[in-house]
């Protein structure tokens, strides 16, 4: 009896396994597309193999695009850091150019007032 239980435990294991693997749902996509074939095919192994084999050559498909789009995110987030770098040292440089004709533009206007006041005539 605990022999039958330890087969049953593998068993149980085996079959969580497959489950967590998506290898259940995979067996059941195939099998049920042979199902709904209306004109079933004379070899089901071989229909079973080839549209497992489907699966398994678009998700191949599917990693080389992962992969591509991998490569083009890390070039995308270097040229983002890039112009995040050059917006700062913008803006460092607007903000000094800025400050210096703040510094220009009160000068300008005290000199202006000054000469204002000495040129207007007196009361």
């Amino acid at each position: 009896m605990a022999h039958y239980r330890g087969s049953e435990n593998k068993r149980e294991q085996f079959r969580r396994y497959l489950e967590r693997a998506g290898v259940l749902d995979s067996l059941t996509n195939v099998l049920v597309a042979l199902y709904e074939e209306t004109d079933k095919p004379e070899d089901p192994l071989e229909f079973i193999k080839t549209h497992f084999g489907v699966a398994h050559a678009e998700a191949e498909t599917l990693r080389l695009e992962i992969s591509e789009l991998q490569q083009k995110c890390e070039v995308l987030s270097r040229d983002n850091e890039d112009l995040r770098n050059r917006v700062s040292v913008l803006e460092t440089s607007v903000t000094s150019s800025l400050s210096q004709c703040c510094t220009l533009l009160c000068r300008y206007l005290l000199a202006f007032t000054a000469f204002t006041v000495r040129a207007s005539p007196r009361r």
